[in-house]
């Protein structure tokens, strides 16, 4: 499968919540397929995560195809704005 979505099912932060919805609600009214890798699991995943990202700092969710860094929340958004997911997730 080629679109992964890092997020994490343990997290305080209301923000991180809200935006890991926002995505998976996007994703799936596009039909668009992805596979959910959980960061919450083990540090490896959210090290991973941090490490294909390029940012040490990155938190989720934190979307991929296959191991091509798409983006963040903020960016993924902006590609909603302009209507421009597909190209976004590196599909078209």
């Amino acid at each position: 499968m080629g679109i992964k979505l890092y997020y994490t099912t343990v997290t305080a932060s209301r923000t991180v919540k809200s935006q890991q919805a926002e995505v998976i609600r996007i994703l799936d009214s596009k039909s668009i397929q992805y596979e959910l890798i959980d960061i919450s699991v083990g540090g490896e995943l959210r090290d991973e995560m941090r490490s294909k990202a390029g940012d040490p700092t990155a938190v989720p969710p934190q979307l991929f195809n296959e191991d091509q860094y798409c983006g963040n929340y903020e960016m993924f958004s902006e590609a909603v704005e302009a209507d421009t997911v597909e190209q976004f997730l590196k599909m078209a």
